[in-house]
């Protein structure tokens, strides 16, 4: 049976919800807040991995940086690479899976934005990603981590929501499983008399799993934030950031 993950018309289907225009406008502003954590050099080179429409590969090549985007996803790559010829701007984007795409030595930064990593229900899948990413970064590089932390989530967590944008209605149900470290979510979208509906699940982690599990693939120092400005992941924390240090 096909994943949730591995259906193009799951993405496409919430493409909508999950890159709207206000993600869009953040964009700019979320990877001024990546750049100061990262302090990378101007001639940096970029791998955003599981880059959907290519909201921040575009971004950091308007800045000047040498940019991979990979998604295995054919509408957001094309989409991409569409926008990317209307705007002038230079970026690779790959059409490939994670858990296969590995360039050795090849970049300084790789950025894993809007929980993007947690999707297979194999843990070795998982591990294989954060391996292959190891791998492809030179000596010194950084990954950076964005997802919704286990005790972030503990602390907000809504059985249910619905949003309705242009005429259409997109709800959401979650379950959590498996003590805490399994999320499952009944996504449905309701257009007219047109309705679909998708369950997606993933793994959930808190800050001390995640770190562990980073340095089990070979990561030597990893620091953690509460949000893209650098505060300290605690009890006010909105998200889990961590960032992720590759020896030299």
């Amino acid at each position: 049976m096909t994943s949730w993950h591995e259906r193009d018309d799951f993405w496409d289907t919430f493409a909508p919800l999950m890159f709207d225009e206000r993600r869009w406008a953040a964009a700019p502003s979320e990877v001024d807040q990546v750049l100061a954590l990262l302090a990378v050099d101007p001639a940096a080179a970029f791998l955003d991995l599981a880059c959907g429409p290519g909201r921040h590969s575009l971004e950091l090549a308007r800045r000047g940086f040498k940019v991979t985007g990979v998604d295995r996803t054919v509408a957001y790559i094309e989409g991409a690479r569409k926008r990317a010829d209307e705007q002038g701007l230079s970026v690779e984007f790959v059409l490939a899976d994670m858990r296969e795409f590995c360039r050795p030595d090849t970049f300084d930064a790789v950025l894993s934005m809007y929980t993007s990593f947690s999707y297979f229900e194999d843990p070795a899948e998982n591990r294989r990603v954060l391996q292959n990413v190891h791998r492809s970064l030179k000596g010194g590089g950084a990954l950076l981590i964005d997802m919704m932390g286990k005790e972030v989530l503990a602390r907000k967590f809504q059985p249910r929501d619905w949003v309705e944008q242009g005429g259409v209605l997109f709800l959401q149900e979650r379950t959590v499983r498996r003590n805490w470290s399994w999320m499952e979510n009944r996504w449905i979208m309701l257009r007219g008399q047109e309705r679909r509906e998708f369950t997606i699940s993933h793994w959930l982690y808190s800050a001390s799993e995640l770190t562990d599990l980073l340095k089990e693939c070979g990561f030597a120092a990893v620091d953690v934030f509460g949000d893209f400005g650098g505060a300290p992941y605690d009890h006010a924390a909105s998200r889990l950031i961590a960032v992720a240090h590759k020896g030299l």
